[in-house]
């Protein structure tokens, strides 16, 4: 195997492929990237068994083609350190050695035999439907933040994707809750489409979102029984999906919250960003003292000290409630307009979260105690 390629477009492929593997995987292999050159292409694979990132880089000049798979945390560290405008030089000298070259550079990697590595590159084209890829990166980025770390309920460690509708529109809904908060996104569909309802894991989310950050487009999605595929002009990601059922979440979004506070969204983040500086880990609760047009922000740490705030609001009652900070900032970071509303009822009730610059995400969050 022979070939040369823009060292850009290796060091792209190759950073997704570093969020893929696993760091510290039992089977060498799998700290591997599968490398294949034919027809003028270049094909990378890189897999956990879990996830299968595929990308092809076109318009490589093979002098020889074949396959080999070589360390990806090596490979990708030495090709970052290249000139960014040069070609790298590939050549198979031997079945467990690979060079590589650009200017006066020269390194020798070692490789393990392509038929060793662990792919199964499976042909679904079932269900099949496109999404704007911005679209579908705003679902993800909407709900990433509310997915649980609780390993023990893994049916929570994922977004819950599934179709909804709503005076006869279709919509593709996600939602994500670690039982404190939870968030509620959804896209209008253009067509029917046949989508079971699924859990996409928290990894799958994150590497999908990296490669729709730099892609405009339609994604091709389908999905059949326990695996999803996303194409895009040149990539491929298979994953498996979390196996499980979501819990019931409209019955946790409250009805009833009549009490609305309005706030200017960068005045409040920066306010409760402020007075939680006082707690460490920023998991002390923030207590909101509200009366009438007036918000009193405050923070105690017996370790640390105290910080208080207060800012002009639009509210017409008088309540007083704590909440994580953390949760507020994460909710009040992923909002399009420049106001935020709060719908309370009392203060052990959850809050229900509106951003009235997007009428199609909505947040709530468990008030804390005390």
């Amino acid at each position: 195997m022979k070939f040369s390629v823009n060292q850009k477009d290796l060091q792209n492929s190759l950073n997704y492929c570093q969020g893929v593997i696993e760091k510290k995987s039992t089977l060498p292999i799998l700290s591997n990237v599968l490398v294949e050159a034919k027809d003028a292409n270049l094909k990378i694979t890189a897999t956990d068994l879990d996830l299968i990132f595929i990308q092809n880089i076109s318009n490589v000049e093979i002098a020889e083609e074949g396959q080999t798979t070589t360390p990806c945390s090596v490979m990708y560290d030495i090709v970052r350190k290249f000139n960014n405008e040069k070609k790298i030089n590939f050549n198979l000298i031997s079945e467990n050695k690979i060079n590589l070259e650009s200017d006066k550079s020269s390194f020798n990697l070692n490789c393990l035999k392509a038929s060793e590595f662990p792919i199964t590159e499976e042909n679904f084209r079932e269900n099949e439907f496109n999404l704007n890829s911005k679209k579908l990166l705003k679902l993800l980025n909407k709900c990433k933040f509310s997915v649980s770390n609780d390993e023990t309920r893994h049916y929570l460690s994922g977004i819950f994707l599934h179709i909804t509708d709503s005076d006869s529109k279709n919509y593709l809904t996600a939602v994500a809750t670690d039982s404190h908060r939870m968030a509620i996104s959804k896209i209008l569909l253009s067509s029917d489409i046949s989508f079971d309802p699924i859990i996409l894991p928290k990894k799958t989310i994150y590497q999908l979102c990296s490669l729709l950050e730099n892609y405009n487009g339609d994604v091709k999605i389908s999905n059949m029984k326990s695996k999803i595929k996303f194409e895009f002009n040149n990539s491929i990601l298979f994953s498996k999906l979390i196996d499980g059922k979501f819990p019931n979440y409209f019955q946790v979004i409250p009805k009833d919250n009549q009490k609305k506070l309005e706030i200017d969204l960068k005045p409040f983040l920066t306010s409760v960003d402020r007075v939680a500086s006082v707690s460490l880990d920023k998991k002390d609760g923030l207590r909101m003292s509200l009366q009438k047009n007036n918000l009193n922000l405050s923070v105690n740490n017996s370790n640390s000290g105290d910080g208080k705030e207060s800012m002009a609001v639009k509210f017409e009652n008088e309540l007083d409630i704590s909440f994580n900070p953390r949760y507020l900032i994460d909710v009040a970071s992923n909002m399009d307009g420049d106001k935020i509303e709060i719908y309370l009822k009392e203060s052990g009730s959850p809050a229900l979260i509106k951003d009235p610059a997007d009428f199609d995400s909505i947040f709530v969050i468990m008030p804390m105690k005390g």
